[in-house]
């Protein structure tokens, strides 16, 4: 009975140990294990079975893209002005063996070497600009730390400068200096406006000065066409009229032709065109004495006519 007990109560102990030599790895961890305080071999990701009493897991190392904040660090710029800068780095392990055996705390140890790479990079720039290069700086620091960090089996994938807190006297400096920058160009901005807006004023001006030119010159044109218009019908209308008066004369004078007149009605047109020509304007007529003799004929003819009466 008692060896039953005791047999049982060394399986119990056997499975318990067999058990506990069973490891499983996760995703995106590594285990670094130990064969009597030496180094043996890296376990990935699966399941591993380990030599009991002999072996041992020494560290589990997690591989994933991990993020660290480090507190501001005092850095002196070129021009001598203090400020606090601190830096957030974004690191991954990429050979857990040199991560386990490569340096002591990493992690302190990655603080140290970007606080002195920040200090040596910041040394050779002047304040102005430190606060305008963040990207150069942030290259330069990757680029040191990979190369430091690559001994110690860890990749440095970014560097970035979270915060640049300059002294409390160049804060205020730097915001005066802003303002008057924000007022210079609020000036110069109102100025250019008020210089086109005069220029948009004269050149309007002048637009309508031209229009108005145009539009006169237009107009004088237009009253000289409809004063020449005006003349040539006036001057067809009396070159009509003439033609006309022409076409009269030339009538009559066909009539008179044909009707065959003798000398006594010639000399009594001749007489009535003295009288027309006279019109009581003249004051000595000369008429023909062949005129005259058919007038002292007419008197005689006017004179019986009366005494007819």
């Amino acid at each position: 009975m008692e060896t039953i007990i005791v047999m049982s109560v060394l399986f119990v102990i056997a499975l318990l140990i067999a058990v506990s030599c069973i490891k499983i790895v996760p995703q995106a961890h590594a285990s670094i294990v130990e064969c009597l305080g030496a180094y043996r071999a890296t376990w990935n990701v699966g399941i591993h079975f380990k030599r009991p009493f002999v072996d041992r897991v020494a560290k589990k190392i997690n591989l994933k893209e991990q993020v660290v904040d480090f507190p501001p660090q005092p850095v002196i710029t070129k021009d001598n002005v203090t400020m606090q800068i601190d830096t957030v780095v974004f690191f991954q392990i990429t050979d857990p063996k040199l991560f386990a055996y490569g340096v002591e705390s990493p992690i302190m140890a990655i603080e140290n070497l970007t606080a002195t790479t920040l200090r040596n990079i910041i040394g050779d720039l002047e304040l102005d600009e430190t606060l305008t290069s963040r990207e150069t700086i942030n290259t330069k620091m990757r680029a040191s730390l990979d190369v430091a960090t690559d001994p110690w089996g860890i990749k440095v994938n970014r560097v970035e400068l979270k915060n640049i807190i300059p002294p409390a006297a160049i804060q205020d400096a730097m915001e005066k200096q802003m303002k008057a920058e924000r007022e210079r160009r609020e000036a110069i901005l109102k100025a250019e406006g008020e210089k086109k807006s005069t220029i948009l004023v004269a050149e309007g001006k002048k637009e309508s000065a031209i229009l108005d030119a145009e539009a006169e010159k237009q107009a004088a044109i237009l009253r000289a066409e409809a004063h020449k218009e005006a003349t040539v019908r006036e001057a067809e209308g009396e070159a009509e009229a003439i033609i006309k008066i022409q076409k009269a004369n030339a009538y009559g004078l066909s009539l008179l032709k044909q009707a065959a007149p003798d000398s006594a009605v010639l000399q009594l047109k001749s007489l009535e065109a003295f009288a027309k020509a006279a019109d009581g304007k003249a004051t000595k007529i000369i008429i023909p004495s062949e005129i005259q003799g058919m007038a002292g004929l007419v008197q005689s003819l006017t004179e019986l006519s009366k005494t007819d009466k």
